[in-house]
């Protein structure tokens, strides 16, 4: 098991898409108010004497979408300033990001992930859902790809989540953006968690398949990128980026798992996959419970995690027992 370094951190619920693999527009949804989410001195609070004393050092702003919180500027540049913070990134579906990257980087961030499911404006509508300008979302969404990689964001990882029938079709045309620019793309494979009945028979694809499509198509090599997650990163020889695969649902990768999850209302998670052993922070803190308590809450589960991490894969339901859905996670 590796040391548990890396928090993923939700900081809002919401979201301006409705991607049918993480907040189907098919469900009634009922978001966390104001009042119920962490506060940004929460947060920092939390990040600076709960978690960094425990050793944490990465850590990754998520949501919902993240660039929805106003404070977003101040949660980065609180977290930045911490001198023990070895990286902090975030995970956007950068709508809002092409006016908001030159300030995100003058605040201290430098690396993103956009998610980007399709090249192609109709598809890239089906997946995100939600009202008859999705045509007009993809062009928005690639304006701020753009502007993310002119500002200087390196790496500058899309992710792509591939859906049977759906997106599988692109996944050379997605892969070739690596050839010419140092852009990393991810291949995610379909979860069984939180999607919409659209897509909730098509089932997923190995990312084994992927790479045979990719390396009967140019080759591919072990890259020399590593991130801090549970990527296999391969590259196209001669490429400037590179080609990550999580594989999910195909290899297990539970045994170099670094990470923990906080939820916009504050409940730290374990595991993905699973709701064993969470801790409500939020109301603890606001109870009045001391840091020094938290922190050593937090430790005892961070012992359990490597028992907790397997629960679900040996058991075959995984994901089957979690109530919440991607959106409500954190990702």
């Amino acid at each position: 098991m590796n040391a548990v370094d890396y928090l993923r951190i939700s900081l809002i619920d919401r979201c301006n898409f409705r991607c049918q693999y993480c907040m189907p527009d098919t469900q009634d949804w009922h978001f966390l108010q104001p009042a119920d989410v962490l506060a940004a001195t929460e947060l920092l609070a939390l990040v600076q004497d709960v978690f960094i004393p425990l050793g944490f050092s990465r850590f990754r702003l998520t949501g919902g979408e993240p660039l929805l919180r106003p404070d977003i500027l101040d949660i980065v540049r609180g977290i930045v300033a911490l001198p023990q913070v070895k990286d902090l990134a975030m995970t956007t579906n950068a709508f809002l990001l092409e006016p908001l990257a030159q300030d995100l980087y003058q605040a201290g961030l430098r690396r993103i992930n956009i998610s980007l499911d399709s090249l192609m404006p109709e598809t890239f509508a089906t997946i995100v859902g939600r009202d008859s300008q999705n045509h007009q979302r993809w062009h928005k969404v690639w304006a701020g790809i753009q502007k993310a990689y002119q500002v200087g964001f390196n790496p500058l990882k899309l992710n792509v989540v591939i859906i049977p029938g759906v997106n599988d079709h692109e996944v050379l045309d997605l892969a070739a953006l690596t050839i010419d620019r140092q852009w990393h793309v991810r291949f995610i494979e379909f979860m069984p968690i939180g999607n919409g009945d659209l897509f909730c028979d098509r089932g997923w694809i190995p990312s084994e398949e992927l790479r045979t499509r990719i390396r009967d198509r140019w080759g591919l090599t072990e890259g020399q990128v590593q991130g801090n997650g549970p990527a296999d990163v391969f590259q196209i020889p001669g490429a400037q980026g590179t080609l990550g695969f999580i594989s999910q649902m195909s290899e297990c990768f539970c045994d170099r798992c670094n990470r923990m999850r906080l939820s916009a209302d504050g409940w730290l998670r374990p595991c993905l996959l699973n709701e064993t052993g969470q801790l409500d922070l939020k109301t603890a803190l606001r109870d009045g419970v001391s840091t020094g308590v938290l922190r050593d809450r937090v430790q005892e589960l961070l012992e359990l995690k490597p028992e907790i991490n397997y629960k679900e894969r040996q058991s075959g339901t995984m994901g089957a027992n979690y109530s919440r859905t991607m959106s409500q996670i954190g990702g």
